[in-house]
């Protein structure tokens, strides 16, 4: 194995002390908390995948090849938030806390800037949005040209995807009934379909359309210089319309097989019987 691979192609201490910081907070977690063997695997596959997707040689060919490009965007954005996220990681994170900063943490959710930044950070309206938007505006021609060409833009719009895949995953995952949860079981499981479809009409467009879109991979350099800008183009269109929509119904599985639990375990609200209870509540105060 040429370790090579593993030398950053551009050194960021800032990206180094987040992923240190992360890992340290997840095994102080798992002091706290127990935590199965399963959810740490999910969550140090996702880990390493997201610090390979990013601060390594990998990162060389991402601005060299358009199939790399989506690959990486592929981890970034779908598969590594994913995969920490279904490893229920923020809570072991949180436990991984010195107590005064969970104390600080607990007091700040309370107040009313902590309410309004929960209520951005989980809105089942503009949480899915985002996820798809960043994916699609990105890939805007000329978005991508000075995105691929301006380091700052190039950082702003890597990150961007990896927390817009946070915020989803997060919502979609959740096992919970609603409420607490955000979003209802069944809109769990609706969410991944709308979002899956833009993604795969745009996978698609880009797979099958015949002059080159991205010209700054040319301009950059091409990492294999025998292969065509339009076959480049196609690949990079056909990871985005299949294996981002195959992970999207991976998620949309789990949200089903959540369902399906919390029916057996009848923890789904009845409308119904809430409804009546709302209808009594006056005449109950009236007497």
């Amino acid at each position: 194995m040429d370790l090579g691979w593993l030398i950053p192609w551009e050194f960021s201490p800032a990206l180094v002390i987040a992923f240190i910081a992360s890992g340290v907070l997840f095994v102080r977690g798992t002091r706290v908390h127990r935590v199965g063997a399963a959810r740490q695997i999910l969550f140090w596959c996702g880990f390493v995948l997201l610090y390979l997707s990013l601060h390594t040689r990998i990162d060389y060919y991402a601005e060299r090849l358009f199939f790399a490009h989506r690959l990486q965007h592929l981890v970034l954005h779908h598969l590594g938030p994913l995969l920490i996220m279904g490893a229920y990681a923020g809570q072991v994170m949180r436990a991984g806390l010195p107590m005064r900063a969970r104390i600080w943490l607990r007091d700040f959710r309370g107040t009313p800037g902590g309410r309004a930044v929960k209520a951005v950070l989980t809105n089942k309206y503009w949480v899915p949005f985002l996820f798809v938007f960043l994916v699609v505006v990105w890939l805007i021609p000329t978005v991508q040209f000075y995105s691929m060409l301006d380091w700052r833009l190039y950082r702003l719009m890597n990150w961007s995807v990896v927390i817009s895949g946070f915020m989803y995953w997060n919502l979609i995952l959740d096992r919970r009934p609603s409420p607490p949860a955000v979003m209802s079981p069944g809109a769990r499981i609706l969410s991944p379909v709308i979002t899956m479809v833009p993604q795969m009409v745009v996978g698609a467009v880009i797979t099958f359309t015949e002059y080159d879109l991205y010209p700054v991979f040319d301009l950059c350099g091409r990492a294999i210089p025998g292969m065509s800008a339009v076959t480049d183009q196609a690949i990079g269109g056909l990871t985005m319309w299949v294996l981002a929509g195959f992970i999207e119904v991976f998620g949309l599985l789990f949200a089903l097989a959540t369902l399906m639990r919390l029916s057996g375990k009848h923890r789904l609200p009845d409308k119904r019987n809430r409804g009546g209870a709302g209808r009594q509540r006056p005449a109950a105060l009236g007497a």
